[in-house]
């Protein structure tokens, strides 16, 4: 199978770990909180349950990945995730829904973590394609929002609001088909990591120098806080400027369509630039797309919102993937990605849940929607100052 293929089928992981388990929240939360009589701060907890367990992902998958390995990890989550998918279309109870909600940040995170650190590998000899594969296997969701995008809102516009269910059901079934695509492409990329070459190898190999990464750290921090506030509450923030079904099937499957070009736009970037450069750039292109609705919520602007934040929003975890490539010997790759995607996931945890407080407080999402702007602007500042890092030798030292 072609390289580029075999990334591009890879990357179907992310349609069930981030499109549907993650990102289609935002398509049903509307008809949810009106048919369920939420207000915001009980639908901003219930996509901080899906962050707590992607926590939970990123952790658990940080202390096996050295013991079984990515491809064995990505392969567990896609039918765990997809199972938690099934469930949240079959219960109405606000504990259950959080609970599968935290299950599919479970199975969602060792998707993303570990399917990164393959995507990685599929071009072991050649680090130009090996850089692109990256930002395929990270555009992947783009499918899924533009196959979101379109059948969500017309699925809740012919139901209305009981219709909910549905779409999580769908995205349910869908993710089980997914997982064997996915997993049979895993299956066909060599492991990155020291696995068979004994423990103390593996953890020795596998150590890297956390330190000289902090501003990456604060930038990936501040890129979680600030994105899902707009990637929960956007949908709700045009309903509730009037937007027409019709404007939010175009914004979202535009949201998509630009995540699935993304990697044509950053590819000479991510190539040529070193140290935190890639993830300022994309973070400062998320920052300008999130402010966007604020200015206007008409059509035009939305647009061009989903276009820019689309084509950045995977592009920092891309960035964040190369980053850890250019720096780190193979070994140390999954339990950086994991260390990344820890500190990822705290912030997200926190950012859904300060939108709606603020938006239940002043009555508008406006207020937490700015603040995850200035969040998103201030990480393009912090990775600016990131370095770049040459520890393969170390990392890889027997």
């Amino acid at each position: 199978m072609n390289g580029l293929v075999l990334a591009a089928v890879l990357s179907l992981g992310t349609v069930v770990s981030n499109s549907f388990a993650r990102f289609a929240y935002a398509l049903v939360l509307p008809a949810m909180r009106e048919e369920l009589a939420w207000n915001y701060s009980q639908a901003g907890a219930l996509n901080t349950a899906n962050a707590i367990g992607y926590l939970g992902g990123a952790v658990l998958t940080r202390v096996l990945v050295n013991r079984v390995g990515n491809r064995a990890l990505f392969i567990a989550g896609l039918p765990l995730t997809a199972l938690a998918l099934l469930g949240t279309g079959l219960s109405s109870d606000f504990a259950l829904l959080a609970a599968f909600r935290v299950i599919a940040g479970i199975g969602g995170a060792a998707v993303f973590i570990c399917g990164g650190a393959l995507s990685g590998n599929i071009f072991p000899d050649d680090p130009r394609r090996a850089t692109f594969a990256i930002t395929v296997f990270f555009a992947g969701s783009g499918v899924g929002l533009i196959a979101c995008g379109v059948a969500i809102p017309l699925i809740l516009d012919v139901g209305g609001n009981p219709a909910w269910p549905t779409p999580w059901v769908a995205m349910g079934v869908a993710s089980f088909a997914i997982a064997i695509a996915s997993s049979l492409a895993a299956m066909r990329i060599d492991e990155p990591t020291a696995l068979g070459r004994g423990a103390a190898h593996a953890a020795q190999a596998a150590r890297w120098p956390h330190a000289a990464f902090v501003a990456a750290f604060v930038a990936y921090a501040s890129f979680a806080l600030g994105y899902i506030g707009y990637m929960t509450f956007v949908v709700a923030w045009m309903r509730e400027n009037g937007a027409s079904t019709t404007s939010v099937i175009l914004v979202w499957s535009m949201l998509g369509l630009a995540t699935v070009v993304a990697p044509l736009v950053w590819r000479v970037p991510f190539e040529r630039w070193r140290g935190g450069r890639p993830m300022a750039a994309v973070l400062a292109v998320l920052a300008i797309g999130a402010w966007l609705p604020l200015a206007s919520a008409s059509l035009p602007a939305m647009l061009l919102s989903a276009a820019l934040f689309g084509c950045a929003m995977f592009s920092v975890p891309a960035a964040v993937n190369t980053l850890v490539k250019h720096s780190l010997g193979k070994p140390a790759w999954g339990s950086a990605m994991a260390t990344f995607t820890i500190v990822f996931a705290a912030g997200q945890i926190i950012g859904p849940t300060v939108t709606g407080w603020l938006a239940d407080l002043y009555g508008s999402l406006r207020p937490g929607l700015a603040l995850s702007v200035a969040v998103l602007f201030a990480g393009a500042v912090a990775a600016t100052v990131q370095r770049a890092v040459n520890a393969q030798r170390s990392a890889t030292a027997p």
